[in-house]
Parts: structure tokens; sequence; C-alpha cells
């Protein structure tokens, strides 16, 4: 990644344009390395993007590092969910510059941001059907507090990509604007988030943050949920997912 610090504002860009800023373990630690010393820093706002221009976002998390079979692909301590909730609980909000082509575990990455801007050509794919992974409870919640529920089966069953013009009328992002013009826009907000308390900002994104994820899930149901996770990760589909993706072809499912 590349960091740089403009003012009150911090700015976090994506930087391995050779695997499509895939969500590696080590592009993980950076970023949130990064926030942590952006934290230290008392930096009151972040603009998380990638190279301007690039085609591709971020293309999710790194399949390459996904266990074969036998152990949860996405638990507690997956890097992953460290690094959603890095950004949910950083103090100050979080905007997402969204330029291209956002897949698989980089979509939570963008809901887990406090304000999406999106260039045209923006578009969002949750893809763990095409791989057969089972997506995890926390990445759920994500997911369902930022996108309406209907959508969200669409896009989870369909894996096919939501684009900005829709994102932008179910009120996923905040904002479509030009390649030209979004640099410009992204920070001007984030000097106006800069200028205000950061006491007040603070309090209520992190009042929000815990509202929103008040959810009621019973010890019972929470079970139940992992036990149909486990059938999932335990199968011959998710290995085959996997393995095809690997091997770079098209993966034969077969339900078992």
């Amino acid at each position: 990644i590349l960091t740089e610090k403009r003012d009150s504002t911090g700015i976090i860009t994506l930087n391995h344009a050779e695997k499509r800023n895939a969500l590696s373990e080590t592009l993980i630690e950076e970023i949130t390395s990064a926030l942590e010393g952006f934290r230290a820093l008392e930096i009151r706002a972040v603009v998380l993007r990638a190279q301007p221009g690039i085609k591709v976002w971020s293309a999710g998390h790194d399949v390459n590092e996904l266990p074969l079979r036998g152990r949860d692909p996405l638990g507690w301590n997956d890097p992953l969910r460290i690094l959603i909730r890095s950004i949910q609980e950083f103090p100050a909000p979080v905007i997402g510059m969204i330029e291209g082509s956002v897949w698989g575990g980089a979509c939570e990455v963008a809901m887990a941001c406090d304000i999406l801007i999106a260039t045209p050509d923006a578009a969002f794919a949750i893809t763990p059907a095409k791989l057969g992974v089972p997506y995890n409870l926390g990445g759920l919640m994500t997911l369902i507090n930022m996108i309406p529920l209907p959508i969200v089966k669409e896009m989870l069953f369909t894996a096919q990509p939501l684009p900005a013009d829709q994102a932008l009328n179910l009120g996923i992002i905040n904002y479509i604007k030009a390649n030209d013009e979004i640099e410009s826009f992204v920070f001007d907000m984030a000097q106006r988030i800069a200028n205000n308390s950061p006491l007040s900002i603070s309090s209520m994104k992190d009042s929000l943050r815990l509202l929103s994820s008040a959810h009621a899930v019973t010890p019972d149901l929470f079970e139940k949920i992992q036990g149909m996770r486990r059938i999932v990760y335990d199968s011959e589909d998710y290995q085959e997912g996997i393995r095809a993706f690997r091997e770079k072809r098209k993966p034969r499912f077969m339900g078992k």
C-alpha cells in the first residue's frame, strides 16, 4: 500500500495491481498498521482507495490463502475479519473511494466504510457461491446492514455484479462522480469532516456501529449457523471450488 497524510486526512492507497489488489494477509496487515498509525496521529478522516484509473479496485480475499479443507476459511481471526473490524472501529470516518470493480471479500471491505463514493464504472460482486465458500455470520451482518435483503440475496445467489447506478439508487453508495472529479470531491468531503468536532463524530460513529450490529443471535441460532457452514467447508464442493480457482478453470459442483 501507499500512505499519505494531507492535513488531518489520512490516505491509504491499495498498490498491488499485479494481484488486482487481492486481500492477502500481507496487504491486510499493511492496511491495519496504517490505520493504527493514523489513530496515533489523531487523523480525522481516512480515504481508502486504489490507484487512479484502475480497472479492479480489489479482487477480494486472496483465495490462495484459504485452507483446502478441515478448517473454517473465514473464522474470527481470519485477516479479512480483522480488517473489517479495524475499519468499523476506527474512531474517524473512513471514506471508500471506489474506482473499478469490487469482488468478493473486498465488497465487505467497501461496505465497512462509513461513506462510499464511486465512479460510473464501479461495480460490486459478492462471489462466495462461485468458490463454494460459506460466508460467515459477521460478514453477512455487515452486508445486510448496508444492502436491502432482497438485493443481498440476489448478489449472493447469482454472484453477478451490481452496477454503480443501481447501488446509488439503493442507497448503498453515497455519490457517483466522474473519474476526473472524484478525487477533488472526496478530499473536499474529508476536509469538511475534519473541520467538525472529532469527539462528536467518534461518539456518533461508534454508537451507530453498536446500534446497527445489535441483532439478537441466541447461542442455539449461532451454533445452527456454524453447523450449516461446517457442512460447506468440509464438503467436496468447497475443495473443488478452491482447486478450480487455482487451476484457472470453471468448477464442477456436485452438491456433495
